[in-house]
């Protein structure tokens, strides 16, 4: 992560993103708009970045799944914290 992440980070948002790439993958993180926001110096799009990754396919369905919900929940509150 640190090899793709252009712009200083805190403590807390270092491991907001951690957390955020273990559960979707480095090349998930790499493609997405999250990081090239962020790259851009938008830090505060992150959390609305985040809350997108929070869908599962069932069957051929697109669904929220509310695991994935309370964990980004917890990753923007990390993103947040000072």
């Amino acid at each position: 992560m640190n090899r793709y992440v252009r712009v200083p980070l805190t403590e807390a948002q270092w491991i907001a993103l951690v957390s955020f790439t273990f559960n979707e993958g480095i090349r998930r993180f790499q493609t997405s708009t999250l990081l090239r926001l962020l790259n851009a110096g938008d830090y505060a799009a992150v959390p609305a970045q985040l809350v997108r990754w929070n869908k599962e396919t069932v069957k051929g369905v697109l669904r929220i799944n509310d695991g994935l919900t309370n964990r980004r929940a917890a990753e923007i509150k990390l993103w947040n914290s000072k």
